[in-house]
C-alpha cells in the first residue's frame, strides 16, 4: 500500500519520544504531535462533557453517600443488637442442628456469586472505554455484550410490574451502573463506524469494526459491505468538500485515488472468498476473507473457539472471579442470524455499483477542485504525484489481481476517472491564456495604430507633442533604416560565424532594417511571442521531455515478462500528448484568426479612402502580417508541436538530405503542418490585403497630378514641363548616291512631370521600406500607375481637337509624348517569360496611343527619327536604373555580367534583400563555401535583357551614374580580380 499520509499511532503507543525521532521524519512527527494535540483536546472536551452531565448524578451520589452513612450507622447498632441477641440464644442453646448449616452455606454461596458477579459489571465499563481509548471495538463489543448477559443473570431488568428486581432493591448503586452501560452501544457503533472511514486503517481493524457492527445490530454480511461502501462514500465527500487549510488540491486528489484504492483492496482482504475448490492463494498473495474468519473465532463455540474465551485474560485478577458461574466465564457471543457468504456476482454487481456512484461524485468535486488550478505544471505535477502513487509496488503488483477477481474486469483509475477532467481542465486553461494573449494583442494593436495616426496628424500639421520614436519611424521608415543604434551589430558579429550563432541571437537591428521591419511591428510581435513562449513552456510540463519521455512510455506500454503487473496499474501520462498539443494549437489558430479579424476591421475602415493619417496605420498593418510568422517562432512551434523539431533537425541535414526531404514533404504533409500553411497564406493575404490599400491610394495621388499637368491646354503651361533636346549629325544617301549630313534634334529625356511622377513614386516606395516590398505589391504598385498613365494619356486622343484655346498638337509635342510615353512604359511595364511576344502582353491602349502619335509626325521623319530615339530611350534607362533601382527591378539590369571565373577563392552573394534588389549584388568572402540563389537569379535575369544597341553607350558607359555598382555586381562572378573585401567577418554583420 502507499505510505499513509495519517499514521496510525495511538497515544497510549508513545512511550520513548526519541523512538519517534528514529522512526519518522520531521513532518509525520508534526503530524504525530498535532495527532497528540487533537486527542488532548478532544479528551479535555470529553472531560467536560462528562463533568457537566455527571454532576448531577454527583450530587444525588452525595446525598445518597449521607444516607447510606446514617442507614450504616443503624445497621452497624442493629447489628450490635443482634450480637448480644445471638449471644444470649447461644447460651440457651447448646447446639445447632446440621441442616441449618447446610443451609447457610449454600446461601453464603449464592451470596459470593452474586457479590462476584455485580463486582465484575462495575468493572465492565471502565475495561469497555480503555479498549475503546485503544480502538479495540471488537473487545468492546464482546464486554458490552457480557454486561447485558450480567443484566439477565441478575434479573437487573425492569418486572412486568414496573418494580425492580430484588438485587436493586437490595443494591440502589446498580441503578445507575445500568443506566450508564446503556450508552455503550450506540458509542460503539459510532465510533465503528468512524473507523470505517479512515484511510489509513488496517484490513483487521476494518474487520474487527465490521463484526462489532454486526454484533451489535445483529446484521449480515452484506449489510456490512453495505456499511463499508457508505462510510467510504461518507469519506470521499469529506475529503471534496474538507475546506483548503494547507491542503493542497494535489494532496486532496491523492488522497482521493488512495482512498478508492485502498476501498477496492480492503473489500478483497475483508469480503473476498475463493471459490470452493479452487487454488489456495500462495504465500505471498494477499489475504481474504477476514470478516468470516473473525466471526467464527468470536461466535464459533467448537473447542478450539473455547480457548479464546472474552474473560480469558481476567483468570488471575482475584479469588473472585472462582464464584462466577460457567455461563459467564465461557461465554461468548452470538449472532441472530447465521452469517452466509457472499455471492461473487452480488459482491461484483455492488462494487461496480458504488464505483459508478463514486465516479459521478469524484467527476463533480475533482473538476470543480481543478478550476483553482490555473497552470498546466499544476496539472502535470498533479497528475505525476496520482502516477507515483498507482506505481508504487504495494499497489502495482496486485492491482490488477484484484480488479480482475472482485469486478471481473481491469479498472484504470485514471484513465476512466481523471484523464478526461485533466484533459478538459487542460483545454479550458489555454483556451482562457490564448485569448487574453489574443485580447492584449488586439489592444496593442489598437494603441498602436491610434499612435500612428495621432503622429501622422501631428507631422501633417507641423505639431511636435513629442511623439514617441518608435511611431515616428512608422510613418518614415526611411528615417529607421538610415539611422544607427548600438545593436545594430551582434556585439560577436566579428567572431563568430553566421553557422555558429543560434537563431534567437541571429536578429540584430541591422537585420532587421534590411526587412524594414519597424521598431513596432518588433515589439507587438516580441510581446506576443514572449507571451506564446510562456505558453510553450507551461505545456512542457505535461509533455514528455526529449530525454526521458519516449523512455517513460515505452516502459509503460511495451513493458512485459515479470513487470506485466507493475506496468498495468501505472498508467501512461502522455497518452493524451496529441490532444494536448491539438488545444495549443487550436487556441493559438483561433488567438491569430482573432487578430487578423481585427486587422481586417481596421482596414476595412481605412479601405474607403485612406488618408496618410491611415496609411502609415495600414502600411503597419501589411509588415506586421508579413512578418508575425518570422519574428513569432514560437507560435510555429505552438502550432507544430513536435514536429517543429524534426524540422530544424532536417535542416540540418546535407543538400542530398533535403532533396530528399523536399521530395518527402511533397508527398506527406500532416495536419499541422497543414494548418500552419493556411495561417502563413491567411497572414500573407491579409498583408497583400494591406499592401493593395497603400498602393491603390498612392498611385490614385500620384497619377492625379499626372494627369492634371499632362492635360495640360495653353502654351505656357506645355513649355514649363518641356526639355532640352539633343542635337545629332546624320548621313542620309541622296537621290544622286552621295551623301547628305543633316542636323535633327530629339528628345533625349522625359518631360519634368513624368520625371516627377516616377522620382515621387521612387521617393513614396522608398519611404516605406521599398527594398522590402512584396514583389506582386510593387508590381501591381507600377500596373497601376501604368495603367492609370496610359488611360490619362488615352483621354487626350478623345479630347474636340479644334477647340479654342488649346495647343495644338505639333511633331514636337508629338515626339516628346511619344518618347515620355515609351519611357514610361519601359520603366512600370514587368518583363514577362522568354519565348512570349512582348506586344501580345501589353495594353491595347499603349499601342494605340502610339499610333495617334505617330500621325502627328512626318512618316519620313519617323523612319529617321527611330533608330536614334530608340539608342535615346535605352540610354536614358541605363542612366535612370539606379536612382529608380526600386521602380526597374532586378530583371531590368541592362548590363550582362562576365562570367569568367579564374580566382582560386570561392564568393558568396549576400542579397540586401529577397524581393528586390536597388543596387548591385555585393560579393563578400566566406570561410564556409555556399552557393547563393540571388547569384544565379540575377544571371537569368542579366540574360533576359537586351543588350544596349549602340556601341556608343558601351564605350561611355563606365562614366555614367551607377556604373560602380555593375562593377561591383561584374565582380561576383569574376574570380580574377581579387574581392573588394577579404574579411571573412563580414558576412555575418546583417545577421
Amino acid at each position: 500500500m502507499a505510505e499513509d499520509h495519517a499514521l496510525p499511532l495511538r497515544v497510549s503507543e508513545i512511550k520513548d519520544p526519541a523512538v519517534l525521532f528514529e522512526r519518522y521524519n520531521t513532518e509525520q512527527i508534526r503530524q504525530v504531535e498535532r495527532k497528540v494535540r487533537g486527542e488532548i483536546e478532544q479528551k479535555k472536551e470529553e472531560l467536560r462533557q462528562m463533568v457537566g452531565e455527571r454532576y448531577r448524578d454527583l450530587i444525588d451520589a452525595a446525598d445518597t453517600i449521607g444516607e447510606m452513612r446514617q442507614c450504616s450507622e443503624s445497621v452497624v447498632q442493629s447489628i450490635q443488637d443482634m450480637h448480644q441477641y445471638c449471644h444470649r440464644l447461644k447460651q440457651g442453646k447448646a447446639c445447632v442442628g446440621s441442616s441449618r448449616q447446610e443451609s447457610q452455606r449454600q446461601w453464603q454461596e449464592k451470596f459470593y456469586t452474586t457479590a462476584s458477579q455485580i463486582k465484575l459489571l462495575l468493572e465492565i465499563p471502565e475495561r469497555i472505554w480503555s479498549a475503546m481509548e485503544a480502538s479495540h471495538y471488537l473487545q468492546a463489543t464482546q464486554l458490552y455484550l457480557l454486561c447485558c448477559h450480567l443484566h439477565s443473570l441478575l434479573q437487573l431488568e425492569a418486572a412486568k410490574g414496573g418494580h425492580y428486581s430484588p438485587v436493586l432493591a437490595r443494591f440502589p448503586i446498580l441503578v445507575r451502573q445500568v443506566a450508564t452501560t446503556g450508552h455503550f452501544r450506540s458509542t460503539i457503533l459510532l465510533d465503528s463506524r468512524s473507523l470505517l472511514r479512515g484511510r489509513a486503517v488496517s484490513d483487521q481493524a476494518i474487520a474487527e469494526a465490521l463484526v462489532s457492527t454486526m454484533l451489535l445490530e445483529g446484521s449480515s454480511p452484506r449489510q456490512a459491505l453495505a456499511d463499508f461502501l457508505l462510510a467510504r462514500k461518507a469519506s470521499i465527500h469529506q475529503l471534496l468538500n474538507q475546506p483548503q487549510h494547507g491542503a493542497g488540491i494535489k494532496a486532496q486528489v491523492c488522497s482521493l485515488v488512495e482512498l478508492l484504492v485502498t476501498t477496492l483492496f480492503q473489500a478483497y482482504a475483508v469480503f473476498y472468498l475463493p471459490p470452493e475448490g479452487g487454488p489456495r492463494p500462495g504465500e505471498g498473495a494477499l489475504g481474504c476473507g477476514l470478516l468470516f474468519s473473525i466471526l467464527e473465532n468470536v461466535t464459533s463455540t467448537s473447542p478450539a473457539a473455547k480457548g479464546r474465551r472474552v474473560l480469558q485474560e481476567e483468570t488471575s485478577t482475584g479469588s473472585w472471579f472462582n464464584f462466577l458461574p460457567p455461563s459467564i466465564t465461557e461465554f461468548q457471543p452470538t449472532l441472530r442470524t447465521l452469517a452466509q457468504p457472499i455471492q461473487r456476482e452480488q459482491l461484483r454487481d455492488t462494487l461496480k455499483q458504488w464505483i459508478d456512484t463514486c465516479k459521478e461524485d469524484i467527476c463533480r468535486g475533482v473538476g470543480s477542485l481543478l478550476v483553482y488550478v490555473k497552470s498546466l505544471k499544476g496539472l502535470a505535477a498533479i497528475r505525476d504525484a496520482v502516477w507515483d502513487l498507482l506505481s508504487t509496488d504495494s499497489i502495482s503488483q496486485h492491482w490488477s489481481t484484484v480488479c480482475q477477481r472482485l469486478l471481473e474486469r481491469p479498472l484504470a483509475v485514471w484513465d476512466d476517472f481523471l484523464q478526461q477532467l485533466f484533459l478538459q481542465r487542460l483545454q479550458a486553461i489555454t483556451k482562457e491564456e490564448t485569448e487574453a494573449i489574443s485580447t492584449s494583442s488586439v489592444q496593442l494593436l489598437t494603441s498602436a495604430v491610434r499612435d500612428l495616426e495621432g503622429q501622422t496628424i501631428d507631422t501633417h500639421s507641423g505639431t511636435h507633442l513629442g511623439p514617441s520614436r518608435g511611431a515616428q519611424y512608422e510613418v518614415d521608415v526611411a528615417s529607421f533604416l538610415w539611422s544607427e543604434s548600438p545593436g545594430d551589430l551582434p556585439s560577436d558579429a566579428g567572431w563568430v560565424s553566421v553557422s555558429q550563432r543560434g537563431q534567437q541571437h541571429q536578429r540584430s537591428s541591422l537585420a532587421m532594417k534590411t526587412q524594414a521591419l519597424t521598431p513596432c511591428v518588433q515589439n507587438f510581435c516580441s510581446s506576443m511571442d514572449a507571451k506564446l513562449k510562456a505558453r510553450l513552456d507551461d505545456l512542457q510540463h505535461y509533455l514528455p521531455s526529449q530525454d526521458t519521455g519516449s523512455d517513460s512510455v515505452s516502459v509503460t506500454v511495451t513493458s512485459s515478462g515479470p513487470t506485466e503487473s507493475s506496468s498495468a496499474s501505472s498508467f501512461n501520462r502522455f497518452t493524451d500528448s496529441p490532444a494536448v498539443e491539438e488545444a495549443l494549437r487550436e487556441g493559438c489558430l483561433a488567438c491569430v484568426r482573432h487578430i487578423l479579424s481585427s486587422i481586417r476591421s481596421e482596414l476595412a475602415a481605412a479601405s474607403p479612402d485612406p488618408g496618410p493619417a491611415r496609411l502609415s496605420s495600414v502600411l503597419f498593418m501589411a509588415r506586421l502580417c508579413q512578418s508575425m510568422g518570422e519574428l513569432c517562432p514560437n507560435l510555429k512551434h505552438c502550432i507544430l508541436g513536435k514536429q517543429s523539431g524534426s524540422d530544424a533537425a532536417v535542416k540540418g541535414t546535407p543538400r542530398q538530405g533535403k532533396k530528399l526531404g523536399k521530395a518527402r514533404a511533397a508527398t506527406e504533409v500532416s495536419p499541422a503542418q497543414a494548418k500552419w500553411a493556411g495561417l502563413r497564406e491567411e497572414l500573407l493575404n491579409c498583408s497583400m490585403e494591406a499592401y493593395r490599400i497603400w498602393s491603390s491610394a498612392l498611385s490614385k495621388v500620384l497619377l492625379d497630378k499626372f494627369g492634371t499637368v499632362l492635360h495640360a491646354e495653353s502654351a505656357g503651361d506645355i513649355l514649363t514641363t518641356a526639355t532640352n533636346w539633343e542635337d545629332l549629325e546624320i548621313q542620309e544617301e541622296a537621290e544622286s548616291g552621295s551623301s547628305v549630313t543633316s542636323n535633327i534634334r530629339l528628345p533625349v529625356q522625359p518631360s519634368w512631370f513624368v520625371q516627377a511622377l516616377l522620382f515621387q513614386l521612387c521617393v513614396e516606395v522608398n519611404r516605406v521600406g521599398g527594398h522590402a516590398l512584396p514583389r506582386p505589391t510593387l508590381q501591381e504598385l507600377l500596373q497601376a500607375c501604368l495603367s492609370q498613365a496610359l488611360q490619362h494619356y488615352h483621354s487626350i486622343t478623345q479630347q474636340a481637337r479644334n477647340r479654342e484655346g488649346v495647343f495644338p498638337m505639333t511633331q514636337n509635342r508629338a515626339l516628346q509624348l511619344l518618347f515620355d510615353l515609351r519611357y514610361l512604359n519601359t520603366t512600370l511595364s514587368s518583363r514577362h517569360e522568354e519565348g512570349k511576344s512582348s506586344r501580345s502582353h501589353q495594353d491595347p491602349r499603349f499601342h494605340e496611343v502610339c499610333d495617334w502619335l505617330e500621325s502627328f509626325i512626318d512618316p519620313f521623319d519617323l523612319d529617321v527619327f527611330t533608330p536614334p530615339l530608340n539608342s535615346n530611350l535605352n540610354r536614358l534607362s541605363q542612366r535612370t536604373s539606379v536612382l529608380l533601382g526600386l521602380l526597374t527591378g532586378s530583371e531590368k539590369q541592362f548590363m550582362s555580367r562576365s562570367s569568367t571565373m579564374n580566382s582560386q577563392e570561392p564568393y558568396n552573394i549576400l542579397p540586401l534583400a529577397s524581393s528586390q534588389i536597388r543596387f548591385g549584388l555585393l560579393p563578400l568572402s566566406m570561410s564556409n563555401v555556399r552557393k547563393s540563389k540571388s547569384a544565379s537569379r540575377s544571371s537569368d535575369a542579366a540574360h533576359q535583357l537586351q543588350a544596349p544597341p549602340s556601341s556608343t553607350v558601351d564605350s561611355g558607359d563606365s562614366f555614367r551614374p551607377g556604373s560602380l555598382f555593375r562593377q561591383l555586381a561584374d565582380q561576383d562572378e569574376d574570380t580574377a580580380a581579387p574581392s573588394l573585401f577579404k574579411l571573412s567577418w563580414l558576412s555575418g554583420m546583417a545577421k
